[in-house]
């Protein structure tokens, strides 16, 4: 959602490749391409701190000052280095206040299931299609005292006010199973008992 902690100042550059690029990180800052709405590309430069910070969120929308002019962006894409991390380049999409997108939500388990199982989580994200500048953060299911075998899709899941499914709504979120350790653990306790017990009658009929 655009509010006032969401401001990045943003510069225009006209310097590209893997050099200028360098330069560019090593001011500080992140070089990024805004994109969309049938506009041409514009290539600017963001501050890296700031806007690493901002990225913590899932689907982060910035209002970029741009030469004294707004310009609402939703983060589409972000190249980072894969051993350090930093981050290297960014793709933003122009969106529009009241302009639908579809989006990626991540899923938040909440709870504890039923003792001795576990919630499995087969797909760590929602297609959501919502208004640009109310994206939810992250989606959350309830597990509380869920029991094994319990399956939750996408159909089940409760959204947001405006936010509608963009996804096959059986499509499996989320299991919940006994560990595959614990139930090998419970099968050797069974089959001990079973041969206690077969010991056992036999010496009672010997």
């Amino acid at each position: 959602m655009a509010d006032e902690s969401n401001k990045v100042v943003a510069e225009t550059r006209d310097s590209f490749g893997k050099g200028a690029a360098r330069k560019i990180r090593a001011a500080g800052k992140i070089p990024a391409v805004i994109y969309g709405h049938g506009t041409d590309p514009v290539h600017v430069t963001v501050p890296a701190h700031q806007v690493g910070l901002l990225l913590r969120k899932a689907n982060a929308v910035l209002d970029l000052d741009i030469a004294g002019k707004s310009q609402l962006v939703l983060v589409k894409d972000v190249q980072k280095d894969p051993v350090l991390q930093i981050i290297e380049h960014l793709d933003l999409i122009v969106i529009r206040r009241g302009e639908k997108v579809q989006v990626e939500v991540p899923v938040h388990v909440e709870g504890e299931p039923f003792s001795g199982t576990i919630a499995v989580l087969d797909v760590p994200t929602i297609k959501l299609e919502v208004e640009a500048t109310h994206i939810p953060e992250r989606i959350v299911i309830d597990v509380t005292d869920a029991e094994e075998g319990t399956q939750y899709h996408a159909k089940d899941f409760a959204l947001p006010t405006g936010a509608v499914l963009a996804e096959d709504e059986d499509l499996l979120i989320l299991n919940i199973v006994v560990p595959a350790a614990a139930r090998a653990e419970d099968e050797e306790t069974a089959e001990g008992a079973e041969e206690a017990t077969e010991a056992a009658g036999e010496q009672a009929a010997e």
